[in-house]
């Protein structure tokens, strides 16, 4: 049996993600898929044009990233107290160690290259608008700090997005919750 769903309200609920929530959330997954695929395909083959069509947009796209997942930090903490609940017990516990695990290193990634160009001797001009003017010479722990993070900690975030997403199939596979309907939309089961 399944319920109908109201309509869908702009902030979050205890039932359900709201609309922007639902926006940020797919809007980040969306960006962050082009950057992995980018530089996945850059590990396989190196430089290409192909690998050249999608790293060539990795400053723009990760600038965007950086602005939303900072938009979508405020909007939660804005509705934390309205947001459905992770649950009791381990699991929950769980669920709120990896969200938060996810946005700590959501955070860092994005930082880390910042760091890296203010850094640097290129400087940083995201859709050509200079950010930060390149340094000579070049600051190199910050340099250093950035090369450090930046790429490694992006495929632990691969690895952790990996997760969250297996999560959700077993609670739509397994527990029968409801979970995916909060973020995605759709119908809510009744129940088992």
């Amino acid at each position: 049996m399944t319920l109908p769903t109201p309509s869908l309200p702009l902030r979050d609920t205890a039932r359900a993600y709201g609309r922007i929530t639902r926006l940020l959330h797919w809007s980040i997954a969306a960006l962050m898929l082009w950057q992995f695929i980018g530089m996945g395909l850059r590990l396989a083959l190196g430089r290409t044009p192909l690998v050249s069509f999608f790293v060539g947009s990795h400053q723009q796209v990760g600038t965007v990233l950086f602005l939303l997942i900072a938009l979508r930090l405020l909007w939660s903490l804005a509705n934390r107290r309205n947001r459905p609940g992770h649950g009791a017990g381990l699991p929950g516990l769980a669920a709120r160690l990896g969200h938060g695990a996810l946005y700590l290193v959501m955070l860092i990634v994005p930082v880390a290259a910042l760091l890296r160009a203010y850094g640097g001797e290129r400087g940083f001009a995201p859709f050509g608008f200079e950010i930060f003017a390149a340094q000579q010479p070049p600051i190199g722990w910050m340099v250093g700090i950035g090369d450090a993070l930046h790429g490694e900690l992006g495929w632990l975030l691969l690895a952790l997005i990996a997760g969250h997403v297996l999560m959700v199939g077993l609670h739509e596979g397994m527990w029968r919750d409801g979970t995916l309907a909060r973020m995605a939309g759709g119908r809510r089961r009744a129940g088992p």
